[in-house]
């Protein structure tokens, strides 16, 4: 039984990496195929493009933020097969030709991608121990940047194999749904003494605790300045002529690689949170303000590395505080993750509206992102461990 029950955890890391590695696969993809999408649905203005992106905005900041409550109600297993089950919906979007209705699928799609990035937590918390986290939180940190960098830089290729567009983005949709299929199968989580002991531990720490605690805010707060700078670093950045984001992908997985070595042989998070975090600062400057092709491209091969070197240690270091359990965890990362967007998509809106009110100029919005980046330095610095 235990030799089934370690193996059957590695099938469930696969499910949990595939599942939003195709997720993002599906999203940055319509991202690329945008213009065909809003030929097809009949889009006539930047307006309803702008809706569209948005619509995916309040998802994740709706979806992470009530992906506690949902795990309260239908149990970690189901509300993954929820969460699994929305981002299906992409299979609509290549053939769609109603503004709405692609706007509905988009917002339900982007739901499930943000449920998923909470329930990571919980599920790794139940099924591996804590030596192996660190493995298995890095390998979960890194799936979005795998799954960007493949339709990134094989988009031709694929659409040549597949026939177009159309068919590429329905081939990743059909490998979400064989996900959500394997999963049905094979992802039964825990005995009914477990949904027990889970549910007296839903009881002991709900979403209100979890907003009284003050470290959920620290911690949130901490990551919110590396997400806004992330967000607004490949939203605007090449507009402004700096072009070198397909290099923080490629470092950012290189990071991940050797921040997963690191806290699997080095216990304590906070050292290569703080050192990491002082490096990105220094990269972020310089690949804003420093004009030299050379050293752009250094900075964004150094800022890939570095911004994702801590992640493994990050995330493990909250599954590693004191008196710890799976509902304890969803509802940190559910706060973790809704506070992180909430900051970003206001912070993004302020960088667009300097660039605004500057006449163009970007650099006055560059000195404010970098502002709202050193969050994540001064975070870890508050940030305590034991």
């Amino acid at each position: 039984m235990k030799a089934l029950f370690m193996q059957k955890k590695y099938l469930i890391e696969f499910i949990l990496f595939c599942t939003y590695m195709l997720f993002a696969m599906s999203w940055v993809g319509a991202t690329i195929f945008m213009p065909e999408i809003m030929k097809l649905a009949g889009m006539q203005t930047l307006t309803q493009a702008s809706i569209l992106s948005t619509s995916l905005t309040v998802a994740k900041i709706f979806g992470t933020a009530i992906a506690a409550w949902t795990i309260t109600k239908f149990g970690i297993r189901n509300a993954f097969t929820l969460s699994s089950f929305l981002i299906c919906f992409s299979i609509i979007t290549p053939y769609v030709e109603n503004y709405w209705l692609l706007l509905i699928s988009r917002f339900l799609m982007g739901l499930g991608g943000a449920l998923v990035i909470v329930y990571f937590n919980p599920i790794i918390y139940q099924y591996f121990k804590p030596e192996e986290r660190a493995v298995v939180n890095g390998l979960n940190a890194i799936a979005f940047n795998v799954g960007t960098a493949i339709i990134m830089f094989g988009v031709t290729n694929f659409n040549a194999i597949s026939g177009g567009w159309q068919h590429t983005l329905l081939y990743i949709s059909i490998a979400s749904i064989l996900m959500l299929i394997i999963w049905l199968i094979f992802g039964r989580i825990e005995s009914q003494k477990e949904n027990q002991a889970q549910t007296i531990a839903i009881n002991n720490y709900t979403f209100t605790d979890g907003l009284k605690d003050k470290f959920n805010w620290i911690y949130a707060l901490t990551y919110s300045g590396l997400l806004s700078f992330y967000i607004v670093l490949f939203t605007f950045y090449p507009k402004a002529g700096i072009a070198q984001t397909k290099q923080v992908i490629l470092f950012g997985i290189a990071g991940i690689i050797a921040g997963i070595f690191y806290s699997n042989k080095i216990k304590r998070r906070l050292p290569i949170i703080r050192i990491a975090g002082l490096i990105q600062l220094v990269c972020v400057f310089c690949l804003s303000f420093v004009n030299n092709p050379i050293l752009s491209l250094l900075s964004a091969a150094s800022l890939g590395f570095f911004m994702f070197l801590p992640m493994p240690a990050l995330v493990t270091y909250a599954q590693e505080r004191p008196l710890m359990n799976a509902q304890k965890i969803a509802v940190t990362f559910s706060l973790f993750w809704s506070i992180s967007y909430l900051v970003a998509t206001i912070a993004s809106t302020i960088f667009a509206k300097i660039v605004d009110i500057s006449n163009g100029s970007y650099n006055l919005a560059f000195l404010f992102i970098c502002i709202i980046e050193a969050s994540f330095l001064i975070g870890s610095l508050i940030l305590q461990e034991d």
